[in-house]
């Protein structure tokens, strides 16, 4: 009886032993192209090695391991890339009284927290910076080139009747090498834009034309839109992005800033903190695990997240849940870190009725995960931990101002001898307001 010579088995083999070889290929081809080359920079020699080249090799050997991370320069991650989550450096300044302090003492604060940052992110927020367009929408803008401005400016035309556009002031400094263009509009929604989408309010149109800008023009991004305050930020310290930006410039009621230190992915301008929408920023330390529920929650809305960082939903449901929905400051806290069940349970009946129906309409809105967050809003500034504090958050208040931040050491910086300081409770907000006839 004749076998024959291609049975199941025998191809099985063959199959096997091609995966084998092809495995093979692989593993020399990764070594030939990124280890051989620092390999073979190694000499023996007897003068002392150096370290600092080492670290960036490394640094370069692990950037291109991981697919090729973005250009330093980039202002957008990879559509596919991965959500960001790291631990930070956060801090708020609020002036009360409604005095306007210069970028100093936010900068001197955030720069005694260095070493809780790595370079890959730093930037600030601030309000009231332009008293000369109390009104109207100052639109942030991150360029990678010409084309994408031009094509930017295009459509920002088309939606905006644009009072007045500058660039925005920088000053060349050697720790920022690589940095894309940045624009600055101040703009009103056109008339024939209001009697086209006359179901929407000009915030509405405004986060339209963001999303858009954010979501579909290629090299552009949209870091701030609020009126009479704006967002500064890039790759790089915060001290660093203060000095670049020139921010002891700008006299400011509200500031909050941010050093960041991801854990996930590179650096990128646009993936630094604050994020912004209208006139709610944000800067976060720590992680939002339901980052995917609130992103999915959020889409339904017309809020589409183009970052990867988990920081940007919770500007969003800021936006949503105070502006759209028009909730209480504090009820809205009372969402994103609502009270545990058995916490419900033991409050009085009105309080509990409300805390329950929080829980049941806005689960989607809660942000799960060890957080502490700045929220800058036009007239103050809100800080709030995760349910249990799993990360720190310190306030302190000085006469009229009220100062918020991730270290004691920040606010002694620059406060050293505070009237009371104390540390923030879990899901417990801070809400530091500016006298109503002050904040103008």
């Amino acid at each position: 009886m004749n076998v024959p010579f291609f049975t199941g088995e025998a191809i099985a083999q063959v199959v096997a032993y091609a995966v084998c070889l092809a495995n093979l290929i692989y593993h020399v081809k990764t070594f030939t192209i990124l280890i051989l080359p620092f390999l073979r920079r190694i000499k023996v020699s007897t003068r002392r090695p150096d370290f600092k080249q080492e670290e960036r090799d490394m640094s370069r050997l692990q950037e291109i391991v991981r697919g090729g991370l973005p250009a330093p320069w980039r202002i957008k991650p990879p559509l596919d890339g991965p959500r960001d989550s790291g631990g930070c450096a956060i801090v708020g300044i609020c002036c009360q009284d409604g005095q306007r302090i210069n970028g100093h003492d936010i900068t001197a604060a955030i720069a005694n927290m260095h070493d809780r940052s790595n370079g890959l992110g730093g930037g600030f927020a601030a309000y009231g910076i332009y008293p000369e367009f109390p009104r109207h929408y100052a639109l942030h803008l991150m360029y990678e080139g010409i084309a994408a401005r031009e094509a930017t400016e295009k459509y920002l035309r088309e939606i905006f009747d644009i009072a007045h556009q500058e660039t925005i002031p920088t000053q060349p400094i050697p720790e920022i090498r690589s940095r894309p263009l940045f624009e600055r509009y101040f703009a009103l929604p056109r008339q024939s834009m209001r009697e086209r989408h006359y179901e929407l309010t000009d915030e509405d149109i405004v986060v339209m034309a963001v999303m858009h800008v954010n979501v579909n023009i290629d090299g552009a991004f949209v870091s701030s839109s609020g009126r009479n305050c704006g967002v500064f930020k890039g790759v790089g310290f915060p001290e660093d992005i203060s000095r670049f930006f020139r921010l002891e410039e700008y006299q400011a009621y509200t500031w909050t800033a941010h050093g960041r230190f991801p854990t996930n992915t590179s650096g990128w301008w646009g993936g630094a903190h604050p994020f912004g929408i209208l006139d709610w920023t944000v800067v976060h330390n720590g992680e939002i695990s339901s980052y995917g529920t609130n992103r999915r929650y959020l889409d339904n809305f017309g809020y589409h997240c183009s970052l990867h960082t988990d920081t940007e939903v919770v500007a969003y449901l800021a936006d949503l849940l105070m502006r759209k929905h028009k909730l209480p400051m504090e009820v809205a806290c009372m969402a994103f870190a609502p009270p545990f069940w058995s916490d419900i349970q033991r409050m009085d009946p009105q309080r509990q009725k409300l805390a329950r129906s929080v829980r049941l309409v806005y689960a989607p809105a809660l942000l799960n995960g060890p957080f502490s967050i700045l929220v800058g809003f036009q007239g103050g500034m809100l800080a709030l931990n995760d349910r249990i504090k799993l990360r720190p958050m310190t306030a302190a208040r000085k006469g009229k101002r009220v100062i918020v931040a991730s270290e004691e050491s920040a606010i002694r910086t620059i406060c050293p001898e505070p009237d009371a300081i104390w540390q923030l409770g879990g899901g417990e907000p801070l809400v530091a307001r500016v006298e109503e006839t002050k904040k103008n």
